[in-house]
């Protein structure tokens, strides 16, 4: 079954890959990796979840930004290759998370892009990760998630 079409059973599609909101490009591929820009939770050009998490937002909405995120990157990478079921592995995901003071729940909000990736991609989805929380991210962004992923040649 290939990847866009488990992403639907699921009730998800990979949407149009973000523009860029400053001086990078989405994604660049070097050999048979792919190494994303960081990706927010932006939905039809518009920043879903704003705020710091455990302040503005609660650890649930922030594992949905995570998703989102994910899929985000999935579209840069889709870009990049022209077809998902290129991908061999994901290889690393970092996640961001704008926190508020005292949230120490950055590995669950992550868990959002991680257990997605593991759905979708079965083995191929196990990845090494970091779950970083910050003091900012632009735009107010509650969460940013970026990947490498190995691709076919």
């Amino acid at each position: 079954m290939s990847v866009e079409t488990k992403l639907q059973e699921m009730g998800l599609t990979v949407p149009e890959a973000p523009k860029p909101v400053a001086a990078y490009v989405p994604a660049l591929r070097v050999g048979d990796y792919i190494y994303t820009s960081g990706q927010i939770p932006f939905v039809n050009g518009e920043l879903k979840y704003k705020g710091k998490v455990g302040k503005d937002l609660t650890p649930e909405d922030a594992y949905e930004a995570a998703k989102i995120c994910c899929l985000n990157c999935l579209s840069v990478i889709k870009g990049q290759v022209g077809d998902l079921n290129q991908v061999k592995q994901i290889v690393k995901v970092v996640g961001f998370v704008n926190s508020g003071p005292g949230f120490q729940g950055q590995p669950g909000v992550i868990n959002g892009a991680s257990e997605l990736l593991g759905q979708v991609f079965g083995t191929k989805g196990q990845h090494a990760r970091s779950a970083v929380g910050v003091n900012e991210l632009p735009l107010d962004a509650a969460v940013e998630v970026e990947m490498i992923v190995q691709v076919s040649s």
